[in-house]
């Protein structure tokens, strides 16, 4: 019987695979695919991009499809299983990858044919082979083959300490809970999350709180004990350190991971991995990155400044780090007169859902419709068909929206098939979207803060991106080859859309009455918008100039990556922090996910969104030829152009702080 992993003529049968088929299904393609790659380069003498590079594409493709089913299994399903198939199939894909970007007679058949494409050839074509030889030259293809060797071991080492340190996070988060005995001590809570946690403990009369991001949430921002707010932050901001269960301890894999990145840097010829990360991102040098993100924080300490004022004055006294939420839910509640917890009674899932499918129709005429026999890896996750004004099918996503134990944290979409038309072969795109709400209660029900539809807009706006996309190659379609300190325009410029009261009040119907929202209570809650705009600004520019100064300047020998985050937050943060905060130790996103040395594309993403939807706001927010224009120039067109070009052709002008400051309720300094 064929290997089910290895069966990529539908859908991944997800009731069909499990971890055992792995290995055996890697391990197959990879012997077949060196073998065609051997054929190939046959023909090295006069290659060409259709007898070379479609292949090539082709190759990527179906490797994509074998892995993308594995890769994700291991994120949401939480099986011990499933994470050790991962870890032993890791390296071998390493391996293969690192052995095509160092093969040197690839690479020259490469030059070859960029030489002939010429500079009138077709721009995807041009873009994906100038691509190509920029990954060649980042993965040491001209080094000698001792330091080839060691890259190499490189790659195997921090595939394999990135994954660890992922782990740690996740069991460290799962390994914690706190029971509590006295019910006053969850006052300010919702009656969602109080009956979540009654029904996770053990033991009548008792609640037990764990540290999934929801139940994290809901305490730091409305539980009126303090102590309670304090425990939780503490557990939240220990995670997988030294004030932990050691099997966790992360502090060894960071040291071990920079020192990596750092060696990997050099031995190509950059001076640290900022400047290397920077190759296949839009900003040029890690001084402009730097003097971006000084720029921007100067532009909001006043504002920032302002707010913490606000907050003390309220709070009667100085405030710790437990209880900015807290205060900042109070402020709005007692200035604006809303409530997170009321707006909540009014965004059922399903409803919400329908609303953002509203908006992609609106903005783009797309159709989306739930399909009942697509197989799934859990009982929550729906899938939808996506298709065109004229019914002609797009492609399609799975939405797996609410938290469970073992499933990794946070909020996050990723490719399942990506679109590819080559030689007569097509495929569309499909996706995964990933959020952690709060589980449907027992009659069904699940409802959302205006965060999480926040949240929610955001990852659909990376989906969109992945979905529209027009280029037929895989390797630059959607979101493949896109810089990345680009990429999170799609995703923060959706987010707007969510401030609308037109789509908000297509997203509502009230738990009780079925009432949508009130216009006047989305008019407080837009007032409500810049109440710690600033300081929020201020504490993602920390994690951005953290990260981006850790990469530049780690030099080894147990550099002291707590002393730098002190520097950091001495520089822009107007919230002090205790001496137990170990941010960095559950920094996944940098130690394993893509944003190392690349934080800060968040807040130059929320540039770009913030200047892209003031033409919105210009033309009228539903303008079907600006959202027609944005469609075109942004969306479709993948890593097939400059990305900078591909803006101004969208807007007219490069991007301006301006707009973002003014979104923010921040005047530029």
């Amino acid at each position: 019987m064929t290997n089910p992993l290895l069966d990529t003529s539908s859908l991944p049968r997800f009731g069909d695979i499990d971890p055992d088929q792995v290995m055996p299904a890697l391990n197959e393609l990879l012997a077949a695919h060196r073998q065609t790659l051997s054929h190939l380069l046959e023909d090295y003498d006069d290659p060409c991009f259709e007898s070379l590079v479609v292949p090539l594409e082709a190759m990527g493709h179906t490797l994509s499809r074998v892995w993308s089913p594995i890769s994700h299994m291991q994120s949401v399903k939480g099986s011990p299983e499933w994470r050790a198939a991962y870890e032993k199939a890791l390296p071998v894909l390493t391996e293969y990858g690192t052995e095509l970007s160092q093969n040197e007679q690839l690479q020259q058949a490469f030059v070859r044919v960029d030489e002939k494409l010429g500079d009138t050839a077709d721009c995807a074509q041009r873009s994906m082979v100038q691509q190509a030889l920029r990954d060649f030259r980042l993965a040491g293809v001209d080094l000698e083959p001792g330091a080839k060797a060691r890259f190499k071991d490189i790659m195997q080492e921090l595939a394999a300490v990135q994954s660890r340190f992922s782990n740690n996070v996740q069991d460290a988060s799962d390994a914690w809970s706190l029971v509590i005995t006295d019910e006053g001590e969850l006052a300010g809570l919702s009656e969602q999350v109080i009956e979540r946690a009654g029904a996770q403990a053990s033991e009548p009369g008792t609640w037990k709180l764990t540290l999934d991001f929801p139940t994290y949430h809901a305490v730091l921002t409305h539980a009126e004990h303090r102590p309670l707010r304090e425990a939780l932050y503490k557990a939240w901001s220990t995670r997988a350190s030294d004030h932990g269960d050691p099997a966790y301890d992360n502090s060894e894999n960071i040291q071990t991971i920079l020192k990596l990145r750092a060696e990997k840097a050099k031995i190509v010829g950059f001076n640290n991995y900022s400047e290397y990360s920077l190759a296949r991102k839009m900003a040029d040098t890690p001084e402009q990155v730097i003097e971006f993100l000084r720029h921007l924080a100067e532009s909001c300490k006043e504002a920032a400044q302002r707010e913490i004022d606000e907050l003390t004055e309220q709070a009667g006294g100085p405030i710790a780090a437990w209880d900015v939420s807290y205060e900042l839910e109070r402020l709005k509640q007692n200035r604006f007169a809303v409530s997170n917890e009321a707006l909540r009674s009014y965004f059922p899932v399903d409803k919400v859902i329908d609303g953002l499918f509203d908006l992609a129709s609106r903005l783009y005429g797309l159709k989306l419709s739930r399909r009942e026999d697509i197989d799934t890896w859990h009982d929550d996750v729906l899938f939808y068909d996506v298709s065109d004004e004229g019914g002609d099918p797009i492609g399609g996503f799975y939405a797996d929206l609410f938290a469970r134990s073992g499933k990794r944290t946070g909020a996050w979409i990723d490719e399942c098939v990506c679109r590819k038309r080559l030689g007569g072969d097509e495929s569309l795109p499909v996706g995964y979207l990933v959020c952690n709400f709060t589980p449907r209660d027992a009659n069904g029900r699940s409802f959302l803060t205006h965060e999480e539809i926040v949240t929610l807009f955001h990852e659909f706006g990376h989906m969109l991106h992945h979905l529209l996309t027009t280029i037929d190659y895989p390797s630059i379609s959607g979101i493949n080859g896109v810089p990345w300190d680009a990429v999170e325009l799609p995703s923060q410029f959706m987010e707007n859309f969510a401030w609308s009261y037109d789509v908000l009040e297509r997203c509502s119907e009230h738990r009780e009455t079925g009432q949508r929202l009130p216009r006047d209570l989305f008019k407080r809650l837009d007032d409500s918008r810049h109440a710690g705009a600033a300081l929020a600004m201020l504490r993602q520019i920390e994690f951005a100039l953290f990260d981006f100064r850790l990469h530049t300047e780690f030099e080894g020998d147990d550099f002291d990556v707590l002393a730098l985050l002190d520097e950091v937050r001495d520089e822009v943060a107007m919230v002090s922090h205790p001496e137990y905060n170990r941010m960095p130790h559950a920094f996944a996103h940098i130690f394993a996910g893509g944003y190392a040395a690349g934080y800060y594309s968040y807040k130059w993403a929320e540039v770009l969104a913030a200047d892209a939807f003031a033409a919105f706001e210009e033309a009228g927010i539903f303008d079907a030829q600006t959202a027609a224009r944005f469609r075109t120039e942004i969306l479709e067109i993948g890593g097939s152009r400059d990305f900078m070009e591909a803006y101004v052709a969208f807007r007219g002008r490069e991007p301006s702080i301006d707009a973002l400051l003014r979104q923010s309720g921040i005047e530029a300094a």
